[in-house]
């Protein structure tokens, strides 16, 4: 995996989306103008028509890191997103939710007929912090491991949906970088967030 730069793109394992949000910071109708952004700018980018780039409100014009998770038919189908705020959230889901659909290299370019079918999920960063081992709290924290220009992140619902202990969480995230699973005793910068994460499924 490149080295992340101030423009790259990250992407991170997400499968489920947890049956609630870890924070309140977004009102209702903030998260469905978001969920609604995410998908007009995926439709967009398939249609070929513009959106508008406006900013909606000055808590949405904030720069903050945030991940677009998309699924079709209850299975992963991208997740993609940016770990620094290096732009405003609202314009940062436009191009999330774009690169989740057609730049996440281990899936296809999403197709016209799976719109119909498409759930989005946002997970919205705090900033990146300096944190040790010891003070990971599965389910709160995300990780993001990097060494020798290799970096790997996973968002803090993933040990959750799959059970995992501290240990393995640390692990997992150096295999995502491509690093030996030791990797985070052994020299690797690590680095913790959480986050508010909310989708489609929570607007039923």
């Amino acid at each position: 995996m490149s080295p992340p730069s101030e423009d790259s793109l990250l992407a991170a394992s997400a499968e489920s989306l947890p049956s609630h949000p870890q924070a309140n910071e977004f009102s209702a109708a903030e998260r469905e103008l978001l969920l609604r952004l995410a998908h007009q700018a995926i439709a967009s980018a398939i249609e070929r028509s513009a959106i508008s780039l406006t900013a909606p409100s000055p808590h949405l014009a904030e720069p903050r890191g945030v991940f677009t998770t998309l699924y079709s038919r209850g299975n992963l189908r991208g997740c993609i997103g940016h770990a620094l705020p290096i732009a405003a959230l609202y314009r940062a889901v436009v191009e999330t939710a774009r690169a989740a659909a057609f730049d996440d290299t281990r899936f296809g370019p999403l197709a016209p007929e799976e719109l119909s079918e498409l759930e989005v999920s946002l997970s919205v960063l705090s900033p990146l912090r300096p944190i040790g081992p010891e003070e990971i709290e599965i389910g709160r924290h995300g990780l993001l491991i990097a060494l020798a220009g290799r970096h790997g992140l996973l968002l803090p619902q993933v040990p959750l949906e799959h059970a995992w202990d501290r240990v393995t969480f640390l692990e997992k995230v150096c295999v995502k970088a491509g690093l030996p699973r030791n990797a985070w005793q052994t020299g690797a910068t690590l680095q913790g967030f959480t986050a508010e994460v909310f989708g489609d499924r929570d607007r039923r």
